[in-house]
């Protein structure tokens, strides 16, 4: 007769992280105006994870691409290191004293002390000065701006093995429910319906497309011809546009953008506006308005104001016109292009913004 003996054993990789919040107040915010662009100040060195860090800023951009813009970098320290950390570049409004996300990387990352990498974000675009400057946007007060960076950096990695018990082992994972929808989507497994865009087959699922979206409930479920259809033909809309739209109903968030340069990025955003709008994405539409108002200026506040009025988007509307009219702009948008497409295009919203900057003048 032959024993035998049995065993468990399981191994145990464990990450852990430090986390660290630094508030960079800056007083007398006006007196930093006409420093030039690429000039910087930055805050008191501080330490997360065992490892220094700054927050640059930039009150007149980095580089002549973002000089309408303030540029804020959040810049590793330490010499001779390589680490790993997220983190979230955030502006206090004033009134409730809570931040506000500005850019962020949810994702750890690397940063490097010996290259670019030891800098974040990539885009010298952080938030368009006149936007920042607004009262209505509540970020500077008594000539005072408020930068906070929330951090964490991965500060140790083990791995571990011996012979324990099942229940040891039970651990719960963070949700993973968006990136799994995200790789159906990729995948195209199960899918029961073709859209053909621009040519371009796309595969979808009509039951998660009907959740999410009441035009496709109605389309795909409705009395509309498409009801019994697998293949749907989407008229007006570019491939990568309607790509993103559906990364947006299977996962609730935008797509990488990453590799688009800052023009492409923000038509590219104005293009995904449109299709939350006609697709009733209404968080996804509002999501797309918060970066476009962020990132206002001279030569395509006007564009974006003919797409605000067009779509119905009056917080977007709202903050073009006090762009125009509280920055003494108007002289400079007439100029553009733009504003020559607004006035053939959306006539009537011109009436807004002339009666705001006539109450702005007797202000």
């Amino acid at each position: 007769m032959v024993s035998k003996k049995k065993k468990t054993t399981a191994s145990r990789h464990t990450t852990e992280s430090e986390e660290g919040t630094h508030s960079f107040e800056i007083v007398g915010y006006s007196l930093q105006k006409g420093i030039g662009v690429d000039e910087f100040i930055e805050s008191a060195t501080f330490a997360v994870g065992g490892y220094d860090w700054c927050i640059r800023f930039y009150p007149h951009g980095k580089g002549d691409g973002a000089k309408d813009y303030i540029s804020v970098y959040l810049e590793l320290l330490t010499k001779n290191c390589a680490v790993r950390a997220a983190y979230d570049l955030r502006l206090v409004k004033h009134a409730t004293g809570l931040p506000m996300s500005v850019y962020s990387e949810t994702t750890h990352r690397m940063f490097n002390s010996d290259d670019s990498s030891k800098f974040a974000p990539h885009y010298a675009t952080f938030m368009n000065r006149s936007h920042l400057e607004m009262e209505a946007s509540g970020y500077i007060k008594d000539d005072r701006l408020t930068i906070e960076c929330f951090l964490t950096v991965i500060v140790k990695e083990s791995m571990a093995s011996n012979t324990v018990k099942a229940h040891e082992l039970i651990n719960v994972p963070p949700s993973d429910l968006s990136e799994n929808f995200g790789e159906l989507l990729e995948k195209g497994e199960g899918s029961d319906v073709t859209f053909v865009v621009g040519g371009e087959k796309i595969a979808a699922h009509k039951i998660i497309l009907a959740a999410r979206s009441s035009v496709f409930k109605a389309e795909l479920y409705g009395q509309m011809k498409e009801k019994r259809a697998r293949r749907v033909t989407v008229e007006d809309m570019q491939p990568d546009v309607f790509r993103g739209l559906l990364h947006f109903i299977y996962t609730d968030s935008l797509p990488d953008m990453d590799v688009l340069s800052d023009d492409d990025y923000y038509e590219m955003i104005r293009l995904l506006l449109v299709a939350a709008d006609r697709y009733a994405m209404d968080r996804m539409k509002l999501q797309c308005e918060s970066i476009l108002g962020e990132h206002l200026d001279v030569q395509t506040v006007a564009t974006t104001l003919a797409l605000a009025d067009q779509h119905n988007c009056n917080g977007l509307k709202d903050v073009c016109i006090e762009f125009i009219t509280n920055q003494n702009k108007m002289d400079d948008v007439v100029a553009t292009e733009g504003y020559a497409d607004l006035k053939r295009t959306c006539p009537s919203v011109l009436v807004d913004v002339f009666e705001k900057a006539s109450k702005f003048r007797r202000i």
